[in-house]
């Protein structure tokens, strides 16, 4: 199934995380985490997380080039402002040839956009301090801080935010 939202510089499409262009941006974001952090993100991965209606993987392409990607999955297990109907992102990336064109952003309102249409209450993440552009975009699009979940919850260099979807429309940051 593929989800065609196309506008001017982005086709922003669903697609399966196995994808050839899904797994390229993947890797391309494991090598920034070996860059910053020493290492590749470890966290446990289940590709049927990434599928309707438990969640969904999105690429957009520039120019027929694979440049952003973004993904959401259900997290039932994961309590945020007294709900439990959380979605978490996931590899939510941005080639460095095209960033600093919004890109992130366009990203980042799609997947509120899509997971609050599957009926998703909350947005939660998992980030780090060496990823402060990533923390600065979140909170500028409502994102709070918030205790710690996930595989690096117990580890000093990671950041958990969440976001009430009813808090703030999702194509509306709070902060241009």
């Amino acid at each position: 199934m593929t989800d065609a939202c196309v506008s001017g510089i982005v086709d922003l499409r669903q697609v399966p995380i196995g994808d050839p262009d899904a797994q390229a941006l993947i890797e391309q974001v494991q090598q920034e985490y070996v860059v910053r952090y020493g290492g590749r993100d470890e966290s446990p991965i289940d590709h049927t997380e990434f599928v309707a209606p438990r969640g969904g993987f999105f690429v957009g392409w520039r120019d027929g080039v694979p440049v952003v990607s973004g993904a959401w999955r259900r997290r039932g297990d994961v309590d945020f402002a007294g709900t439990t109907n959380t979605a978490e992102i996931k590899r939510m990336y941005v080639a460095p040839a095209a960033r600093g064109i919004g890109l992130a952003r366009r990203m980042l309102a799609h997947l509120e956009a899509t997971a609050h249409a599957a009926g998703v209450e909350a947005m939660i993440l998992e980030t780090g301090l060496m990823q402060p552009e990533a923390i600065a975009l979140y909170e500028s699009f409502g994102y709070a801080e918030i205790a710690g979940f996930g595989y690096y919850k117990d580890s000093g260099v990671s950041r958990c935010f969440g976001k009430l979807l009813s808090a703030c429309p999702a194509d509306t940051p709070t902060n241009d």
